[in-house]
């Protein structure tokens, strides 16, 4: 077994010059780092008194979902012989909110493929479950994730 370890820098840089002092007095700005990698400008969401030209966690969770079953299913593609020439996803994320909390009820996939041979698109189809079972993000979270494929052949 092997273990993987990750390290992200978290800055709030929001003060407005009273800090906390009241929920409408600071900015959710914050900067993500990680060593070695373009900074990330992020805040909360618009409904949560963000800034919505930044990303926000929402943003960053279906994102590394997408990511995570993208890199997956290319490394399922070569497994099963299928030549991918194209992949676009439009993932959504479905967030309910409940008093000051809240959770995710699922996050929907919607991934459009383009494989190299009509032969391959069974195939291309069935590597969506490996990815899905690969997926070190997608087996982290406590609410499905779902997958609506498009396969072509180009």
């Amino acid at each position: 077994m092997a273990e993987h370890h990750y390290a992200v820098t978290a800055t709030w840089t929001g003060n407005s010059g009273s800090g906390t002092s009241g929920y409408r007095d600071y900015a959710r700005s914050v900067t993500l780092e990680v060593a070695g990698k373009p900074d990330v400008l992020a805040s909360a969401d618009r409904p949560f008194r963000g800034d919505s030209a930044k990303w926000n966690p929402e943003d960053l969770l279906i994102s590394a979902l997408a990511e995570c079953h993208l890199l997956s299913y290319l490394h399922a593609c070569v497994t099963r012989g299928v030549v991918v020439t194209s992949y676009r996803d439009e993932a959504t994320g479905t967030m309910v909110q409940e008093g000051n909390g809240g959770h995710f009820s699922e996050v929907v996939l919607h991934p459009r493929v383009t494989v190299a041979d009509e032969s391959m698109i069974g195939d291309a189809i069935a590597a969506h479950h490996d990815a899905n079972e690969w997926c070190f993000i997608a087996s982290s979270v406590n609410f499905p994730v779902r997958h609506v494929p498009t396969v072509t052949v180009g």
